[in-house]
């Protein structure tokens, strides 16, 4: 069982993260890191810090995709992702990424925003 979550240089990719660290660690669970380039050694060497159990996987460039399948792979009991505000218009419809996720999610998904 793992908890999978998607490394963004955004601040909703930096709430997910958190999000999904605090879950891993409150369920002694594996965390899987999706994501590759900047700032993955910074989590790496906060998640040793922390005492949480992990592992990166590199992205394809469609991080909807990766994380299901992730998901799927590792028997994720959670996929947590992160949401950021939408105008009047976009509220009406979710992202399409995270519409993806939340669809075809094989488990809970936990949606954070910032």
């Amino acid at each position: 069982m793992a908890i999978v979550v998607g490394h963004l240089s955004t601040p909703e990719g930096a709430k997910a993260l958190a999000a999904a660290e605090a879950e891993a660690a409150q369920r002694g669970t594996r965390l899987v890191v999706i994501g590759s380039g900047n700032g993955v050694e910074e989590v790496v060497q906060r998640l040793e810090a922390a005492g949480v159990e992990h592992a990166v996987v590199p992205g394809t460039g469609d991080l909807a995709e990766d994380l299901v399948r992730e998901a799927v792979e590792a028997r994720a009991e959670l996929i947590v992702i992160g949401l950021r505000r939408r105008s009047p218009v976009g509220k009406l419809i979710l992202g399409s990424g995270a519409q993806r996720i939340l669809l075809e999610a094989p488990c809970p998904v936990l949606a954070v925003k910032p």
